[in-house]
């Protein structure tokens, strides 16, 4: 029959099952053109605008 050669403690256990392993949301913020939200450092899809700048044409 198979045993563990060493046992885990407790605090090693519990660690593995504590919430720090969840996934956070995304941040966002309002882009300076459109006021829309945005990821940061990214093209603001609704805009085109990066950094005050438009880098892709949108059609309205």
């Amino acid at each position: 029959m198979a045993v563990p050669k060493r046992r885990v403690s407790k605090t090693r256990r519990d660690k593995r099952r504590s919430n720090v392993w969840k996934i956070s949301a995304p941040e966002l913020i309002k882009c300076s053109q459109c006021g829309e939200f945005k990821r940061p450092h990214r093209i603001c899809p609704e805009c085109g605008y990066y950094k005050g700048r438009q880098v892709v044409n949108k059609e309205a």
